[in-house]
Order: structure tokens, then sequence, then C-alpha cells
């Protein structure tokens, strides 16, 4: 189910709520109405961590163990390896299911509703609705281990912030063998690269969706300054700024849709592809080079930004009923020995003292310099205006 689905389940049926975390919590402020006129529903709970001395995490193992199992849900498979290394460390039956994010928010919501629930614990890449509708609503909480607290930062925390990855843009090796074919990503506006941009459809994709919102926010500046270094001239745009410009001229530019990254990779840079692409895909795909003999890097140097950073949260079941092992779960992930199974393909953990993936592509090596960061604190506008981002790029896409 997409998220505009989601949105449309529950808009009708928000309920005010504070949660009552097992760390402190107090009521945040809500943001401001957005333009879309969409509300912004009950205040985003904001978490403060608990003193860590005070904190005993052997005690937290066996009352884990107690419960006697565990099950998490995540938009990538490689949750499974990761509930399969946390059974093999504490001996807590283990299972993690590989499902979209809004079919998990969909299940989390009915079964708090029906007061059944089994999914204990999501890692969840929707941030959007997790701050508009999952905790607001006290479907899920959010719980920060207070042993790791102090390599968290603030920015990290509310919500949870487990892992970055990364979409970037590629190109096809064998046809551009001197390098990316593109400096600006103007250039994927123009008539030039009708039709031979390609990415998944945005409308099916929640994280390109927050991408777009959020660079018409924050990414419009960088945009317009981009523009006038590229052309020579000042943009003169006919949307609110360079962002959503940028949006509409390359919706408008007949880019090519798929369902999935698998696709956008094939259509690209497949062994026997001989037309000229560039695409838009998770860097999960760059072992599709070796795996599959792919001829596809990344378009480094590309300005302003060769792709944007996503964030995936961690978020225990309000009615869980495997409270302590939904928490030894996140412990779990917050850490080297259980995040570096979902950086097999590269990327950042919210807690600063890991390492690093060493994975990246090559061509990515600047994470913080090379990309487009998506901000947790402009989340519940990504949500107020998801709306209007899917409708806008829905009429200019045609």
């Amino acid at each position: 189910m997409s998220r505009h689905s989601l949105r449309s389940n529950h808009l009708s049926r928000r309920l005010p709520a504070v949660l009552l975390f097992a760390i402190t919590v107090t009521a945040a402020a809500a943001c401001a109405p957005s333009s879309s006129g969409t509300g912004s529903g009950a205040p985003i709970p904001s978490a403060s961590v608990q003193d860590a001395a005070s904190f005993d995490l052997n005690a937290l193992v066996e009352a884990a163990k107690k419960e006697g199992s565990v099950l998490a849900y995540d938009s990538s498979g490689d949750v499974v390896e990761v509930a399969k290394a946390f059974e093999a460390k504490y001996g807590i039956k283990a299972e993690g299911v590989k499902s979209k994010s809004g079919d998990t928010a969909e299940k989390m919501t009915r079964e708090n509703q029906a007061g059944n629930v089994t999914i204990d614990v999501t890692l969840f890449e929707d941030g959007p609705v997790l701050v508009g509708e999952l905790l607001p609503r006290n479907i899920v909480s959010t719980w920060i281990p207070p042993d790791l607290a102090k390599d968290i930062p603030e920015a990290n925390r509310n919500p949870l912030l487990v892992l970055s990855k990364a979409n970037v843009w590629a190109y096809n090796t064998a046809l551009y063998p001197n390098g990316c074919p593109v400096k600006s990503l103007w250039e994927l506006t123009e008539a030039k690269w009708a039709g031979k941009v390609v990415l998944q459809d945005p409308l099916g994709k929640p994280t390109l969706v927050q991408w777009l919102s959020q660079t018409v926010g924050h990414g419009a500046d960088a945009l317009a300054k981009d523009y006038q270094t590229h052309t020579g001239s000042a943009l003169q745009a006919s949307e609110a700024n360079a962002g959503w410009e940028w949006m509409k001229r390359l919706a408008k530019n007949k880019p090519v849709l798929t369902k999935a990254d698998e696709d956008t990779a094939a259509a690209v840079a497949a062994p026997q592809q001989k037309e000229p692409r560039l695409g838009l895909m998770s860097i999960s795909k760059f072992r599709d080079v070796e795996e599959k003999g792919y001829k596809m890097a990344v378009c480094q140097g590309l300005t302003p930004w060769v792709g944007f950073s996503y964030d995936k949260y961690g978020a225990i079941a309000t009615k869980s009923q495997h409270p302590n092992a939904a928490k030894l779960f996140i412990h779990f992930v917050m850490t080297q020995e259980g995040i570096v199974h979902e950086m097999g393909s590269g990327g950042l953990s919210g807690n600063k003292a890991v390492p690093a993936s060493t994975n990246n592509p090559p061509g990515l090596t600047g994470w913080d310099t090379q990309l487009f960061t998506v901000k947790s604190d402009q989340l519940m506008k990504d949500y107020q205006q998801g709306q209007a981002i899917q409708d806008f790029w829905r009429v200019n896409h045609g």
C-alpha cells in the first residue's frame, strides 16, 4: 500500500496522542500547517534519555530472554540477516520480514487497533508517515538505548535514526568511458536528455516523494546557484523556487519510470544495454557490477549533488508482547555488530561511534559533501505536503 493510500485511510481518523516511552517523554509542538492545507495532526512526541548510569543492559537481556522472541519488519531483506545475528548472539528467537513501508504501517495500525500485535519492532524508511501517523497515534514509540546515547546526536534521536542509505545518479561506463556525461542536474531537464533519464516512479516510492519534498525546501538555493553556474544566467522560474522549477522540468522531460531500482539499473547498465541513459538508483544496485556484469558508476562531480541520502528509523510497537526483546533488537542495530548486516552495500549508522560502511560504491567518497541530505526535522513538513508533491509530479509528468 502506498503512502498516499495510508494517508487517505488515516487522515479521517487522526487522534491526538502523547506517547509514554520507557524513557522520559515530553510533547513537542506541532509544525505549522503546510501550503497544501493538510493539518499537522497530533503533536510529534519527543524523547529525552534517562541517565545511562541507571541502565542495565544485562537486565534487559534477561528480560528479553524471558519473553522468548521478537519479530522485526523492514523494507530491506537485510533484516533477515540481522535477525539471524541477533538470535545467534542472545539465544532469543528472532524473525526478520521484508515488507514495504506502507504495508508495514497499515499492518501495525490494524494490529494496534485490534489489540493483536505481532510485529514488535520496525526499521522504517517512511519518515513522514512515522512522524505524521504512527508516532502521534501511539501505534509505535521511540526508545533510545541510554548507554549508546552519548554517540547518538540530538538530530538523530527524534525519531531514532538507525541507518542512512543513498540513491545516486549513475551512468553506463561502457557507453561513456570518459566519465559521467552530465555535469549539472539541470542538464537532465534539457531536450538532449528527454526520455533518457530513468528512475523509480515517485508515486510508488515514499523515499522519492520525501526527497522531492525536501528538495523544494532546503535544496532550492543550491539548485538556483547551480543553474547560474551551468547556464551563466539567473534562473527565470515559473514556480515558487528553483526546487519546484527543477522538479517540474524534470517531470516534463519524459523520464522513464520504473517499478523498482532493479529495473532502473538494468535500463542503464545491463551488459547488453546500448541506449545512452542516466539513472537514479539505490547504492545497493552496485552489487550488480560484480554479480551481473553491469557497467555503471556514480556520476562523480555532478552538481549540486550526485544523489541524496535517506534515513531508516527504529520504532517499537506500543502494544508489543515482547517489549524488552524489541528494545534489545533496537540496541543491537544501533551497534556495529548489528547494523553491519544492513551496510553490505554502504551506509552510515545513526550512532556516530559506528564506522561508516566500507562498501559505498566507487565515486561516492564524501557522503556529507556529495549527497543532498534529508533532514529529520523536516519530516512533518514532508508529511503535510506529500500529496501536493505527488499531484505536482503527476500533472507535469502527464
